[in-house]
């Protein structure tokens, strides 16, 4: 049958779509219990009449549905409108729908109707991408293997799920989306991995000499600062600047609004590191463009800045973390610790526990051992939990900043309230960690490979859109 700009070619195993202006070299096979959508054939059309009128049982309709009759509701739900065909391969409007699933349901912020529109066009950008990846990595012999992607898929359901990853798919389709748009997006990954691995990376070449001077800036920068970032890339060129600057400036009202910035960067970001998140690892700052480094030089954990310009594009960068070039990380310390609290009943106002926590306040200051810390239970009623070995790190923000500037049988503050109750944490030991040694000459040289690698991405998959076929709807 011929339809539009596609032939439709029935076989035994199932159904090939030819685009009419690729029929010479490009054709996509579908399984017969696949799931078809071309917007340029029509089937059937239904147009809603005022009136409706009854018919009676024939043969040739069993049921007696009347000739004339209206579509309820304005909308299919099981719409596959196809939005376009990259070098033969529908991508449809519900695939777009259960990708954007993904990245809003991932965050805390409500989408408007508007931007919700911008992030169907950006999702729809990465598809072409991503399929555009996927056939790449087939036409070479490369493709992901099933296996890998179920296995993949399984890792992360175990991760959000614990022992019962088959809840995964229950969600994933509560939200709007559903197992195969997460898997297909595995799919991408994997396939752009195995890529790279073959054109890329064989031909990245690092020198000795280029990691023995990392290795010796390192060690003339030992004790001052590094961070650790999230980041969120979009490449740009003079056509289309603007258009790229807009779009970040409303993913950045997203985050600030509650996004989840590691969802946005692996369906966003065009640096290899959104597979991982947007997780750059530890970098000092005269490794960045100067516009990130004098950014990141002001800016304190957990803040988010941007989209700042930089040579080749826009960024959106998160300081995750923060230490000392080849210096011990105070966090990393095993503290011994022993937590006092008291409790009251429920309901009892702040305002009412004032006395107790007053007479509280006053015993915990007079404590001068660890041994001294006992007699609470007796003389307050108080709780007394030992921990000797707890690392600075799992403590909240604020509880590790006042407990490393204590000394041992010092107290924090009372902290709590009435409601769940009052404590304070008294420092019995500490065990600080020893100053990192540099890294090794392999870790470096992976560094200044992945760096390379990234850039050869951005071009690679600029020559993929450069080459490919697209018809849109």
């Amino acid at each position: 049958m011929q339809s539009g700009l596609h032939w439709i070619e029935l076989t035994t195993t199932g159904i090939t779509i030819v685009t009419a202006k690729a029929f010479l070299k490009t054709r996509t096979f579908i399984g017969a219990a696949g799931l078809i959508a071309l917007s340029a054939v029509s089937l059937v059309s239904i147009a809603p009449l005022a009136a409706q009128t009854t018919a009676a049982p024939t043969s040739n309709n069993p049921l007696g549905i009347p000739e004339n009759f209206t579509i309820m509701g304005s909308e299919n739900p099981n719409d596959r409108a196809a939005t376009a065909v990259v070098n033969g391969y529908v991508i449809t409007g519900t695939d777009i729908d259960q990708r954007v699933a993904l990245v809003t349901n991932a965050s805390d912020a409500t989408v408007s109707d508007s931007e919700l529109q911008r992030l169907r066009q950006q999702v729809f950008r990465n598809l072409i991408d991503e399929t555009l990846k996927i056939q790449a990595a087939v036409a070479q012999e490369l493709p992901a293997e099933r296996a890998q992607v179920e296995q993949t898929y399984q890792q992360l359901a175990a991760q959000n799920f614990g022992q019962n990853p088959e809840r995964m798919d229950e969600y994933l389709s509560s939200i709007g989306s559903s197992p195969s748009a997460l898997k297909r997006q595995i799919e991408g990954e994997l396939a752009w991995e195995n890529l790279l691995r073959r054109n890329i990376t064989p031909f990245i070449n690092v020198s000795a000499e280029e990691v023995n001077e990392v290795l010796r800036r390192l060690e003339e920068a030992r004790g001052t600062d590094e961070y650790r970032l999230g980041e969120i890339y979009m490449n740009a060129t003079l056509e289309n600047r603007e258009a790229v600057a807009q779009n970040m400036q409303r993913i950045m009202q997203q985050l600030e609004q509650g996004g989840s910035f590691v969802a946005y960067a692996r369906q966003f970001s065009e640096a290899t590191t959104a597979v991982v998140g947007g997780d750059t690892g530890f970098l000092r700052l005269e490794t960045l463009p100067p516009a990130m480094a004098n950014a990141v030089r002001q800016m304190q954990t957990g803040q988010l800045v941007g989209p700042l310009e930089i040579p080749g594009g826009f960024t959106i960068i998160y300081l995750i973390d923060k230490q000392q070039v080849l210096g011990a990380d105070p966090r990393d310390a095993i503290l011994s610790l022993k937590q006092i609290s008291i409790s009251f009943p429920a309901g009892t106002s702040d305002e009412a526990a004032s006395g107790r926590i007053e007479q509280f306040a006053t015993f915990v200051s007079e404590l001068r051992s660890c041994s001294d810390a006992e007699s609470a239970e007796q003389l307050l009623g108080a709780t007394v939990v030992t921990n000797n070995e707890i690392q600075a790190s799992q403590l909240p923000d604020q509880l590790q900043n006042i407990l490393l500037g204590l000394q041992v049988g010092q107290t924090t503050p009372p902290f709590g309230s009435a409601a769940d109750g009052v404590r304070v944490l008294m420092l019995c030991g500490r065990e600080d960690p020893e100053d990192a040694g540099a890294p090794t000459f392999d870790s470096v040289m992976r560094s200044i490979e992945e760096e390379r690698i990234n850039k050869r991405a951005q071009r690679y998959l600029r020559d993929l859109r450069n080459d490919a076929y697209i018809e849109y709807n």
